[in-house]
C-alpha cells in the first residue's frame, strides 16, 4: 500500500506543483526518441518541454535515459530534469508524405531548384497552371523569388531554365534523411549518442 500511495503522490504532483530552481530551466528540452531509440523527427528535431517529459515519465509512457544536472522540486519530491526520453510504445512512421509547403522545402533542402540559392524561398509550378500544370509533388519545386519571377508563366524551355533534379514525391524516410542535414543551433551533449547528422557540426 505504501508503494501505491507513493506512486499516486507522484501522479498528484503533475497538477503543476513542480517549481523550477532556476528561471532558465524552461530552456531545458528533452529529446524524444521512438521505442527503437531513433528520434521521432530530425527536422524539426523531436523535442518536448521539460514539463511534458516529467509528466510522461510519471505516467509511465517514457523511460528516462539521460538527465540534466538541474533539478525541479515539488513540496514532496525532487527530480533531475530529463534530457533524453524514450517512448515505451513504438510509433509507426507515416507511410505517405503530406504535401505541404514545409515538406516541399525540406525535400528540396531549402534550395532553389533552378539556381541552387538558399533564402527567400517560394515555390514554382514547373508546368505553369495556366498551361494545365497541377499542384503536385511532381510539378512544384522550391524556387527563389528571382528565379520564380524570371520564369513567370513560361515553360522551362521557353525560359531557358533547367531543374537541378526532377521533382517527385519523397518517402517519409527520405524527408527524415533530408532533415538530418540541418542540425539545430543547440545540441545538448547527452543527445549526441542518439543523433546522426549528415552535416559537420561546429565544435
Amino acid at each position: 500500500m505504501a508503494a501505491s500511495r507513493g506512486k499516486n503522490t507522484m501522479r498528484d504532483e503533475l497538477t503543476g506543483n513542480f517549481v523550477r530552481r532556476e528561471a532558465a530551466l524552461k530552456d531545458h528540452p528533452a529529446l524524444v526518441l521512438n521505442a527503437d531509440f531513433r528520434p521521432l523527427s530530425y527536422f524539426p528535431l523531436s523535442l518536448w518541454p521539460w514539463q511534458d517529459a516529467v509528466k510522461a515519465a510519471f505516467l509511465d509512457r517514457v523511460s528516462i535515459v539521460a538527465e540534466y544536472d538541474e533539478v525541479v522540486h515539488s513540496p514532496s519530491i525532487e527530480i533531475r530534469i530529463p534530457s533524453v526520453v524514450v517512448l515505451k510504445d513504438y510509433v509507426k512512421p507515416a507511410k505517405t508524405t503530406a504535401f505541404t509547403r514545409f515538406n516541399l522545402f525540406l525535400r528540396d533542402e531549402f534550395r532553389c531548384q533552378y539556381c541552387g540559392a538558399r533564402g527567400d524561398m517560394t515555390f514554382d509550378h514547373v508546368i505553369p497552371r495556366c498551361r494545365g500544370g497541377r499542384t503536385t509533388w511532381e510539378n512544384v519545386v522550391a524556387a527563389c523569388s528571382r528565379c520564380n519571377l524570371r520564369k513567370g508563366s513560361r515553360t522551362l524551355a521557353g525560359a531557358g531554365m533547367h531543374l537541378m533534379k526532377p521533382p517527385r514525391q519523397p518517402s517519409p524516410s527520405e524527408l527524415q534523411n533530408s532533415g538530418r542535414k540541418f542540425p539545430p543551433n543547440h545540441l545538448h551533449g547527452s543527445w549526441m549518442d542518439y543523433l546522426y547528422w549528415d552535416a559537420e557540426l561546429e565544435a
